[in-house]
């Protein structure tokens, strides 16, 4: 459902951010760039943790499908069908 794709959305890009505000703020005290970008991979594995897997929480408003609608038209037989003619050249 889109309420659940939107919250999944949200939640991606809040992780994301939030990893990435305290990776760069812990790799600048430490002086260290491998701690800013190890924090960030932490946040991204988290985020695709919890958004990838169609969790129960993401599915809470289902589409409504229309119903399938009975045509009444069956395949037509090879020998019921009109040869196509090529346009000439």
């Amino acid at each position: 459902d889109y309420k659940g794709q939107k919250l999944a959305e949200q939640i991606f890009q809040g992780i994301i951010l939030v990893s990435a505000i305290i990776g760069f703020i812990y790799g600048y005290i430490t002086e260290q760039f491998g701690w800013t970008v190890y924090i960030v991979m932490a946040g991204f594995a988290l985020s695709c943790l919890l958004t990838l897997p169609p969790w129960p929480m993401y599915r809470r408003n289902p589409l409504k499908w229309l119903p399938v609608q009975e045509s009444g038209t069956e395949e037509k037989k090879p020998a019921d069908r009109k040869p196509k003619r090529h346009a000439k050249s």
